[in-house]
């Protein structure tokens, strides 16, 4: 803002008020300087098998993998263990979609027989309302005869909620771990796994809960199979409104799993086994094909 102010001289000199208070300047100071608070851990340390970061992508939120290794150690050993062993064929990729993936199969194959099974928990809420009432009394006997006393009494009401926890539901417990499979699924669940991971630990039942799903550095290996199979919706079927790592973590970031710790893995290439010899025996067939998980899928062209 600029003004003109005529002196008494006759002569004319610009007058300049600053365009942002101050006080707006001072909040942004203090906004720059202020130190992060977050929930994510910087060191997992050597808490993990050799050669298990170079199959999966490790987000430890609220200390879950410290908590996981040592006070659930034969869990978390046995989870680690069968992660080391697991691996996917291309074909499994590609395979229709269904009500169930054979990847999740085979995690189910891999986990039951070792006691990982499927849990549910309901609950009814009981509420207690304690009514307090106050009666005003005259002595009749003793020391304090005539004198007026006020009498307190409570008595209590008894409220049921009923199905106040219900369908909460994880893949895979065991002891006071819970394992969840994202492999392909519409990113909301995520919301849905978190919620009901947190119900888990609330309720005293599990220390931690474990998600697996895809990391991000499977984009350029699903954009050469997308190029090598007839399957024209490959690219929406792995699309970016599905469970990609990335849209777990912002959700962790934003404190969604509540206060239970949560191990985040995101599954790498490497866990892929045949990948060279499928390609191999699939020639490109479509050119100009790309699968954007932030947001952007572009459509592929024949070639």
């Amino acid at each position: 803002m600029d003004l003109r102010f005529r002196n008494r001289h006759g002569g004319v000199r610009p007058i300049s008020f600053p365009t942002q208070p101050p006080a707006m300047n001072l909040l942004s100071c203090i906004h720059d300087t202020a130190p992060i608070i977050e929930a994510k851990d910087s060191d997992l340390g050597d808490l993990f098998p050799p050669g298990f970061l170079d199959l999966y992508e490790v987000h430890s939120y609220r200390n879950a993998a410290r908590i996981l290794a040592h006070a659930c150690p034969a869990e978390f050993a046995e989870i680690t263990a069968r992660l080391m062993a697991f691996r996917i064929r291309t074909e499994d990729i590609v395979a229709a979609g269904g009500n169930k993936s054979q990847i999740a199969k085979s995690m189910e194959q891999m986990l039951n027989p070792l006691g990982w099974n499927e849990t549910r928990i309901r609950g009814d809420l009981f509420i207690t309302k304690m009514i307090v009432t106050h009666e005003e009394k005259r002595r009749i006997a003793g020391k304090n005869r005539g004198q007026t006393v006020t009498e307190q009494r409570q008595h209590d009401e008894i409220y049921k909620v009923q199905g106040f926890i219900d369908g909460h539901k994880i893949d895979f417990v065991k002891g006071r771990v819970a394992f969840d499979l994202e492999w392909n699924s519409k990113d909301q669940t995520f919301d849905r796994d978190l919620y009901a991971a947190r119900t888990f630990y609330e309720c005293g039942i599990v220390s931690a809960g474990v998600l697996l799903t895809r990391s991000a550095e499977l984009a350029p290996l699903f954009t050469e199979v997308a190029r090598r199979v007839e399957m024209k919706n490959f690219q929406n079927k792995y699309g970016s409104s599905t469970t990609w790592m990335k849209k777990l973590l912002y959700r962790l970031d934003a404190g969604r799993g509540g206060g239970c710790p949560i191990l985040a893995l995101g599954i790498r290439p490497a866990v892929v086994s045949d990948f060279d010899d499928w390609k191999a025996r699939h020639p490109v067939i479509r050119h100009a094909v790309s699968l954007d998980i932030d947001g952007h899928d572009d459509e592929d062209e024949m070639g």
